[in-house]
């Protein structure tokens, strides 16, 4: 059974800065590797993914703050965020795929999920 275990949430004031990680139980060598959020009342979205050919793609509005990151030697993913502001509120979920060259944010192309951890960003 494939598992993904996020941790490194937390609460921050607006400006802070947090890394999550995900660890997987499966190897990350090429294979797609993404990170969703959700927040309150609000559909998942994609935020950061990274392709087999380390090509990333990132949601406009994180797009120079967050910056993901895979250590295929230790099965983990990374999400260093920056500049947090109180938008970016949400659990963020942890996602893998098979084989895929190109990065994705879309939710479907993902078979695999973690459990998910929270993001608190205070004004």
């Amino acid at each position: 059974q494939v598992q993904l275990v996020e941790s490194g949430g937390g609460s921050v004031q607006a400006g802070g800065s947090l890394r999550l990680s995900c660890a997987v139980s499966i190897g990350t060598f090429r294979r797609l590797m993404g990170w969703f959020r959700q927040a309150p009342g609000k559909e998942r979205e994609g935020v950061a993914s990274i392709g087999a050919g380390d090509a990333t793609s990132y949601t406009d509005s994180v797009k120079d703050r967050f910056t993901i990151s895979i250590d295929n030697a230790k099965n983990t993913l990374y999400l260093q965020m920056n500049s947090l502001k109180p938008e970016d509120t949400a659990i963020y979920y942890c996602a893998a795929a098979g084989l895929r060259l190109s990065p994705s944010l879309d939710g479907t192309d993902f078979g695999f999920w973690g459990q998910g951890t929270q993001v608190t960003v205070s004004s």
